[in-house]
């Protein structure tokens, strides 16, 4: 999926959210007590919703999107001062190794052709010990709700390259080098199962 569908999309994304507004307060309060205290990343923050409700939590907080007009967006809003925002290709992040003790990212992943090599990226950036927290939207061809609105967003432009059940996204993580510690599936107009995850260590 090209940049140019999300700029196009940069000055209402925001306001589509809202109608989400109990879920994402969940995974606020929970991103919170996660993150508290830590360096973090987040990796397509588009308008920096997200960001804006969880870096209070952070000793410092980078939120990025490879959209220069998502992270316009983001900074015309008031922040916490420990929070910055960046434009940045989560396939090629341009921070070192072991930069930071957790990463975010939210509904992401299944809109990326290959959403494996932002994994590695994670992996390299992320601290020994470090958590990644990887909130997706699955059940994609289940219910009424999830096909009338993945079908909407089609039309809208917006492809999902990936439409995983719960458990093949959980599965997918596990695949890829990830344990998964913590998950729950949430209620929205299309299911998101939201993952904490570890790095598998061998043998």
């Amino acid at each position: 999926m090209t940049k140019k569908i999300w700029d196009i999309y940069a000055p209402v994304y925001e306001l589509a959210m809202r109608p989400e507004r109990r879920t994402y307060q969940y995974l606020y309060d929970r991103i919170r007590t996660v993150i508290r205290g830590k360096e973090v990343l987040e990796i397509a923050t588009g308008p920096g919703l997200l960001a804006r409700h969880v870096a209070s939590a952070t000793t410092r907080m980078i939120a990025t999107d490879y959209s220069e007009k998502m992270i316009a967006e983001a900074k015309k809003r008031e922040c916490p001062d420990n929070l910055s925002f960046e434009v940045t290709d989560a396939t090629a992040l341009p921070y070192g190794k072991d930069s930071f003790d957790a990463v975010l990212i939210a509904n992401a992943l299944h809109v990326m052709l290959t959403p494996e090599k932002a994994l590695r990226e994670i992996d390299r950036v992320l601290r020994p010990g470090g958590i990644l927290i990887a909130s997706n939207f699955v059940n994609h061809k289940t219910g009424f709700g999830g096909r009338f609105w993945s079908g909407v967003l089609k039309l809208a432009g917006i492809r999902f390259e990936h439409q995983w059940t719960s458990e093949e996204y959980l599965n997918w993580l596990d695949v890829h080098g990830w344990r998964v510690v913590f998950s729950k599936e949430l209620s929205a107009r299309i299911t998101m199962m939201h993952a904490e995850c570890e790095r598998k260590t061998e043998g």
